[in-house]
Order: structure tokens, then sequence, then C-alpha cells
């Protein structure tokens, strides 16, 4: 799929360096960017209804010494 974006002239111009210096196109390091930033969003987005159903008391929450007690790490 095709997509195009407007990016700031000083994002335009720091992607060409880049590009330029280390041989890379800009549509790679475009692409990584994007799909760095999507599993980013994704996690923080999951992150976040974790955190209200925490809140609301709709998710267990177990304290560090529990944990070590119950995997038996509490020497």
């Amino acid at each position: 799929m095709e997509t195009s974006i407007r990016l700031p002239d000083a994002t335009e111009q720091r992607l060409n360096e880049l590009s330029r210096q280390t041989g890379r196109s800009k549509a790679e390091y475009l692409r990584e960017f994007i799909e760095q930033g999507l599993d980013d969003a994704e996690d923080y987005q999951l992150a976040s209804v974790v955190i209200e159903q925490v809140r609301k008391g709709e998710e267990p929450v177990h304290s560090a010494a529990d944990v070590k007690k119950d995997l038996g790490l509490d020497d």
C-alpha cells in the first residue's frame, strides 16, 4: 500500500542526511520507524487497558514478595 505524508523540513533534512550517510533508503527507515511506533503504541494501549482494570479491581495484583514466595525464591 502506498501512503504519503508531509514531514516538517527539519525532519525531512534529518531523514535525507541519515539515508545519505548509511546508504539505506528513506522508505526503509520510514517503514522501520512506523513499525516500531505501531508496536510501541499497541503496547501502550494494552498497558492502559490493564492499568484501568487494576484500578477497577478487575485485574489481580501480586506483590514481589508474594511472587518470590510462590516461586520458592524467598531464601
